[in-house]
């Protein structure tokens, strides 16, 4: 058995800050952790998503819509939506489920967003 707590977890770094909890050939589990307006760019990797809001608030880009999020919701993103998460104003903490685990290819736009400083990469 895996198990942790966010306050054990918890770092802010430069860029949202996805700590590893738990990874095989199936699934991955991170805590994801945002200062205010920190985000992870939109892109489609060929993976189911499952985020659960434990703290502040935000949206999650599912597809075409982006859906404001807060403290207790969960949103779920079909494998090849779009996808992207970024914090509100009072920063953002959650639970991030990637079934199976993206592909380092599939994060490409995410690295590319980050580097961009744009939540839509060109």
């Amino acid at each position: 058995m895996v198990a942790t707590d966010f306050d054990a977890e918890r770092e802010f770094e430069e860029g949202f800050s996805a700590q590893p909890v738990y990874r095989n050939d199936r699934v991955k589990v991170v805590l994801g952790f945002f200062r205010p307006e920190q985000f992870i760019p939109v892109h489609a990797p060929s993976s189911d998503l499952v985020v659960t809001i434990v703290e502040g608030s935000g949206i999650v880009r599912d597809g075409d819509e982006d859906r404001s999020v807060e403290q207790g919701d969960v949103v779920v993103v079909p494998a090849d939506e779009d996808r992207g998460i970024k914090a509100g104003d009072a920063g953002l903490e959650a639970t991030l489920v990637t079934a199976p685990p993206p592909t380092d290819a599939e994060h490409e736009p995410v690295r590319r967003g980050l580097k961009q400083g744009q939540f839509e990469p060109e």
